[in-house]
């Protein structure tokens, strides 16, 4: 059964209700025409309907969820998945094409026992999606009623909804609270099962990367998970080659935008510097890997440097550079044109130029923002992956030359996560240990960069 039917007849329901209230609330005024009731009849109209509606489409949510769970243990305690395989991807292949066959999704398998296992997922489909539905249908039933029982004309209709639909906004606010502490909280989980393996001082300055997700876990096992390489490439790569791209250009871009393009090149410019934000990183990665790795390479040759290869970090900071230059300048684009008239103007009757202008007295004004751009921009490169993987390569390697290859943080991740390694393996938690550290490395960017805006405003307001 589809999960859509459960949520149709939520809504049915809610709907039935609306309609049944509001034609009782209507009658309240006819019945004593001296008494005015507390709330309006669309008010009592949507009491019920949220009464009714909501305790039903949130089991029906739950349920469309945890049926799942329900329905493969009743398939595996069935008789015909004795034969199944204990476990591995063949297992869940044939449990798949079975539950597709059952479904109507396939007309073939191309395993024979998903066949056999046809009539067990009917059956627990047909059960729970029929618990499922029943029960939807009277927890709506049961809330609809109770609300409707509870109409009166002194009973505060509008009050209810409005601390219904204030605990609704409430709950939407708290979504990304709660996914917040969900990431962390598997993000530490796998980590400390990672430093089961491997020491977390090796793991944080270790020079040698070189996981093997088919290698035997012995003591000599940590030996090969020293992260230091990576972290100094995703660095290097991200906040300082991307950096020293992006700041400047970004910067001067939104100086020039603010204080001496016209404003009709401005209408054309800024709209056309902001595209930049808006192109997929694969697009940089393509342009990274076929134009700007084999010029900065042709070039480092043509000048002595015979070790320059065709990815490096070189190409990869450039083109990310370029693709974050957008938030640099929007930031400080908005940041300056902020700055009040009146101390532009304070500064010009003083006798300052200018440029003296923008440098002692906009930028530092705007230095909020400005910072705010930059550590956005920041976390937005150390992030980055296709680049990375197109142009820098995904050699683990402790150096300053930024013709040599490189990787990071985030290509080691879709490395090790990707594959067939088992998920108790060191290799593949190496990466939920990588994307701890990245987290709290962002983490202290937006700390920084919130210190620095708070310091300033209070230096400025």
């Amino acid at each position: 059964m589809s999960p859509v039917i459960p949520l149709l007849l939520v809504l049915a329901l809610g709907v039935v209700g609306w309609l049944v209230a509001r034609a009782r609330a209507r009658t309240f005024r006819r019945s004593d025409p001296a008494r005015r009731p507390h709330s309006l009849p669309g008010y009592h109209a949507w009491f019920v309907a949220l009464c009714a509606g909501l305790p039903a489409g949130l089991f029906a949510l739950v349920w469309s969820g945890a049926s799942q769970g329900l329905v493969m243990a009743s398939v595996l305690a069935d008789p015909a998945a004795r034969d199944l395989p204990a476990f591995g991807i063949t297992r869940d292949a044939i449990l798949a094409e079975a539950r597709a066959l059952a479904t109507g999704q396939a007309e073939a398998a191309f395993h024979p026992l998903a066949r056999a296992l046809v009539p067990a997922f009917e059956h627990a489909l047909r059960l729970y999606g029929g618990v499922g539905v029943t029960a939807t249908l009277v927890l709506g039933f049961a809330g609809g009623a109770w609300a409707f029982l509870r109409l009166r004309p002194e009973f505060t209709a509008r009050t209810q909804v409005e601390r219904i639909v204030m605990g609704l906004l409430l709950g939407a606010s708290l979504v990304a609270i709660l996914t917040t502490f969900g990431i962390v909280a598997s993000l530490l989980f796998e980590t400390f099962r990672f430093f089961e393996f491997v020491s977390p001082l090796r793991f944080l300055f270790g020079t040698h990367w070189a996981p093997d997700p088919m290698a035997a876990v012995g003591p000599a096992t940590g030996e090969a998970y020293g992260a230091l390489p990576l972290f100094w490439g995703t660095l290097y790569i991200g906040a300082v080659i991307a950096m020293l791209v992006a700041i400047p250009l970004g910067l001067m871009s939104a100086i020039y935008l603010t204080q001496y393009a016209s404003p009709a090149l401005r209408r054309w410019v800024k709209p056309m510097l902001e595209i930049l934000a808006g192109v997929p990183t694969v697009v940089y990665g393509y342009f990274a890997a076929l134009t700007v790795a084999p010029a900065i390479r042709d070039a480092a040759k043509a000048i002595g440097i015979a070790s320059a290869s065709s990815e490096s970090a070189l190409a990869a900071g450039l083109v990310m550079g370029i693709m974050i230059i957008p938030f640099v300048s929007s930031m400080a684009d908005d940041s300056i044109a902020a700055v009040p008239q009146a101390m532009r103007d304070g500064s010009l009757a003083m006798g300052a130029t200018r440029y003296e202008t923008i440098r002692r007295v906009l930028v530092p004004a705007a230095l909020p923002g400005i910072v705010a751009g930059v550590m956005l921009a920041v976390s937005r490169a150390i992030g980055e992956t296709m680049i990375v993987v197109m142009a820098a390569g995904a050699t683990a390697r402790l150096t300053a030359n930024p013709f040599e290859s490189m990787t990071t943080v985030t290509f080691q991740i879709v490395a090790m996560l990707t594959g067939e390694g088992s998920f108790d393996h060191p290799a593949t938690l190496s990466a939920f240990a990588l994307g701890m550290v990245l987290f709290l490395v962002t983490l202290a960017l937006n700390f920084i960069a919130l210190r620095v805006v708070k310091r300033f405003r209070e230096a400025y307001d």
